[in-house]
């Protein structure tokens, strides 16, 4: 009875509507106070804290009020050896003129007004040469289609930096607002036609994600060097007004851009467009269906000149529109036979093995080897009794066999002294090692006059320093120097010196018999061909049968040849080595090379500059990397291109050792040793290396060695190209 009093007595309470309206202010009073502390608690904490679910406000309202943009680095330049520019960079720019009246910050308005058409179409005319009327009209008629911006085609894009510049003095000059400029990242080639597989072309590229990379080298030295001429990007940040437009004067370097490295070649200017102009001369008369022409410096072999047809501008490319188009870089990627300019290094050999008589006569015409039968060039001719020495001049093949015969393995020993079938290390893409003969005893006695051996254009440039430089053979190098403008530092490249496979005594023989090859009447084969007046020339001619590679055999025909001359100047003491081919022209006459050979060499020695540059007190150190685990070849190209000179040991595909540390300092042009995988490694010529570099090869090889005498190594127990085994290996040292 009691529970049913007090039911009814709260239930007649709750009837009545005054006491409801009391409850319900009361809930809602209690629930608002509640909030509020709530809210409050909540906004202190923020306040404090200033983070939401792991998110910085701070960050995202800089985040909202801030913008960024990427500055470009400068790519770097590349020059000649006197600092004439091969290529640069050009960045253009386009103009557009901002439209929108939502780009303004407060009350300042930064798109260009319509009281302001005027004054600025009489800029845009004054300094880009834009038709005032049609900019005016141009304007007027974005606005009238609420268009944010409008763009100016012809003279209002490619515009340089220096008429930026002045476009934006002048807007400033008159207090005008709106125009606005997109970069366009560019390089240019101003010479045209100039070494271009060699210094090869760079372009814009965008990455598949739509990133923009810049400028990236896409052939010859451009793609090679592209990290040292690239640099890294910087940036900048800036802020922002409610309506997203930079704010006047809140722009900040956050991230300095680091400009690429210049390049210096050793290319002159002034002997490769003339080049140029001689080639182009020659291939239009006589339609090979390519041709090279390669100029290097016989005491440091520093490449002056060199090109190669057919060519192409890189400036407009538009050689690249042709299917046929030859990509290859001929000078250090096509293989190829090269005929009797091989018979020099023959003749060597021979006279320094000890077996060559230049008096000794022999019957020319034919020979049988095993059972194949070689015929000299004249075979159907009445056959001609020659010495030794005219087997030289007068370009005969059976004469190289005899010799070849004589030196029996010898003449393949000196194949490798002189670099063949082994890579110059030049470092530019897709470089080819050629081929050494097979054991074929008809391979091996053909070798002899430059068939059945394959062989690269550096290479034979590479053997012909020796002839020239009096038995030091140089590595063809084309980087004079490298410079960093960001710390005003430089590294020089030294001649780089890679065997002495001949005694200078050899050398003066074999250029004293070249002298035949164009002086003799009866017996050069290339006699009153080749001048330079003033000079005598050691000169060596050659005509290669093609291999065709498809069907097999050689080609036939009455020009189906690779013809070639290389020649040395002076002939006594050589200053310059020039080597020239020319292969499966429509028709051919001698004067086709000489033509080249006789006015490039004549201004050669006119351009001749004793002179030489004393080294810069900021030479910079090269650190040594790991090279470790990587492929050979990429190791000593990359060793190259940093400066050094490096020295391959073994025939394995990796390199397992090194002869000094990774993280060494040392200086360009110094040694590195690079010791590949397997387990057979064979003595290279160390004549004139330095003790410290004798007692690393040491290291490298486990093998023991002593030392008879100071100075730098002029001989060795172990003869260059022979195995290394257990024994003691002596250096005698002057």
């Amino acid at each position: 009875m009691r529970f049913k009093r007090i039911r009814k007595y709260f239930r007649k309470k709750n009837q009545n509507p005054t006491n409801n309206r009391k409850k319900v202010g009361i809930i809602l009073f209690t629930t608002s106070i509640g909030l509020f502390f709530l809210f409050a608690a909540r906004l202190g904490y923020l306040v404090v804290v200033g983070n939401v679910a792991g998110t910085s406000l701070e960050k995202k309202t800089a985040a909202l009020y801030e913008g960024s943009k990427i500055v470009k680095a400068k790519r770097g330049t590349i020059y000649d050896r006197n600092g004439v520019a091969i290529a640069e960079d050009a960045t253009s720019y386009s103009l557009k003129a901002i439209l929108s009246k939502n780009y303004k910050t407060g009350d300042k308005k930064l798109y260009v007004q319509s009281k302001d058409y005027e004054k600025v179409a009489t800029i845009l005319h004054d300094i880009l040469g834009l038709d005032e009327k049609e900019v005016i009209a141009r304007l007027k008629d974005g606005a009238k289609n609420d268009l944010y911006q409008v763009e100016f085609s012809g003279k209002g894009k490619n515009i340089t930096l220096e008429k930026k510049k002045k476009i934006e003095k002048a807007m400033e000059d008159a207090g005008l607002s709106g125009l606005d400029f997109d970069e366009h990242p560019n390089r240019i080639y101003p010479n045209g036609t100039f070494a271009s597989h060699f210094i090869g072309y760079a372009e814009p590229e965008v990455s598949d994600k739509g990133i923009d990379k810049g400028l990236v080298g896409k052939m010859g030295l451009e793609a090679a060097y592209n990290d040292i001429l690239s640099g890294t990007d910087g940036k900048i940040v800036y802020q922002k007004d409610n309506y997203q437009n930079p704010l006047p004067g809140t722009v900040a370097q956050k991230k300095a851009a680091k400009d690429g490295q210049d390049i210096y070649t050793t290319l002159d200017s002034g002997l490769q467009t003339y080049l140029e102009s001689l080639m182009d001369t020659a291939v239009k008369k006589y339609k090979p269906e390519d041709a090279t022409a390669v100029l290097m410096e016989a005491k440091t072999g520093e490449i002056l000149a060199m090109t190669q047809r057919p060519t192409f501008n890189p400036e407009t490319k538009k050689e690249f529109s042709d299917k046929n188009f030859n990509w290859m870089n001929l000078l250090v990627e096509d293989r190829y036979e090269p005929g009797s300019t091989m018979k020099v290094m023959t003749t060597a050999a021979a006279i320094e093995s000890g077996v060559f008589n230049e008096n000794e006569t022999f019957t020319s015409g034919e020979i049988k080897v095993a059972d194949a039968t070689i015929n000299d060039w004249d075979y159907q001719e009445q056959r001609r009794t020659l010495t030794m020495r005219q087997a030289l001049s007068w370009s005969s093949n059976v004469g190289m066999v005899k010799l070849e015969q004589k030196m029996g393995d010898t003449w393949q020993q000196y194949l490798k002294k002189f670099g063949f079938g082994q890579s110059t290390y030049s470092g530019l893409p897709g470089e080819n090692s050629g081929i050494l003969p097979t054991n074929n005893i008809v391979d091996k006695a053909m070798s002899s006059f430059g068939q059945g051996i394959g062989v690269t254009n550096f290479q034979m440039m590479r053997a012909f320093s020796a002839i020239a430089n009096n038995g030091k053979m140089l590595e063809p190098h084309y980087i004079s120097k490298i410079v960093n403008n960001q710390d005003d530092t430089e590294r020089v490249t030294e001649p780089e010196v890679v065997g002495n496979p001949i005694s200078a005594q050899t050398t003066a023989k074999v250029r004293e018999y070249m002298r035949d090859v164009v002086e003799s009447k009866d017996y050069g084969s290339a006699y009153d061909v080749y001048h330079v007046p003033g000079y005598k020339i050691a000169a060596k001619t050659g005509t290669a049968q093609i291999a065709d590679e498809k069907n097999g055999g050689y080609y036939q025909g009455d020009t189906a040849y690779l013809y070639s001359i290389v020649e040395m100047v002076p002939a006594e003491d050589p200053e310059y080595v020039l080597y020239m081919t020319m292969k499966m022209p429509e028709h051919w006459e001698q004067k086709a090379l000489g033509d080249i050979g006789n006015s490039l060499l004549k201004r050669a020695m006119e351009f001749k500059d004793e002179q030489t540059a004393s080294p810069s007190e900021n030479t910079e150190k090269i650190e040594i990397t790991d090279y470790r685990n990587l492929t050979t070849d990429s190791a000593a190209a990359d060793a190259s291109k940093n400066g050094l000179v490096p020295v391959v040991i073994g025939t394995g595909s990796k390199i397992k050792e090194q002869g000094t540390t990774q993280g060494t300092k040392v200086l360009a042009g110094e040694k590195l040793l690079l010791l590949t995988t397997g387990s057979e490694y064979y003595m290279p010529d160390v004549t004139h290396w330095s003790k410290a570099d004798l007692v690393k090869l040491g290291d490298l090889l486990g093998t023991k060695v002593t030392f008879k005498g100071d100075g730098y190594c002029t001989g060795q127990s172990l003869a260059p190209y022979e195995r290394v085994g257990d024994e003691t290996i002596e250096f005698t040292m002057e």
